[in-house]
């Protein structure tokens, strides 16, 4: 017979650094789950991503019992890595603060592909493209999306 879940937990966790501290700690016990096992379980789980932001789905049975699925890093994180940002723009349409061309595009679209709602990789791609441009990102080259 499968478990009743009680309620699911969204969070975004560095990679192997899940600690009882906030949000982790605070977040896992209103939920009523062992702080420590679940903060042991997503350390070695996320050992090969150490220090990338994690969106992390933790569902919490009736039985105080968890599983946790572990996503990708979100698209606005991947872009900020590829040209080593902070954050991104005020003014995205005026200002723009970095460069990316369409390689590097289909790159992070092919890396999220699993948590994005889409079923090609050129859709993915304009996801991508448009959270670039949201945070005024500049695309170059030629696009590959309208050919």
């Amino acid at each position: 017979m499968a478990k009743k879940i009680k309620k699911i937990l969204r969070l975004q966790i560095k990679g192997g650094g899940a600690n009882p501290s906030p949000p982790v700690g605070p977040a896992c016990g209103a939920a009523g789950i062992n702080i420590m096992d679940f903060c042991k379980q997503f350390n070695a789980c996320t050992q090969d991503k150490t220090g990338q932001l994690l969106p992390v789905l933790v569902s919490v049975y009736d039985d105080k019992s968890f599983d946790f699925v572990v996503k990708n890093p979100a698209v606005s994180v991947q872009l900020m890595e590829a040209t080593s940002l902070k954050k991104g723009s005020k003014e995205p349409n005026r200002t723009k603060v970095a460069k990316i061309n369409w390689d590097q595009i289909k790159s992070i679209a092919e890396n999220k592909m699993p948590d994005l709602n889409c079923f090609t990789l050129i859709s993915a791609m304009s996801m991508v493209a448009g959270t670039a441009r949201s945070m005024g990102i500049e695309i170059l080259g030629e696009s590959p999306l309208h050919s």
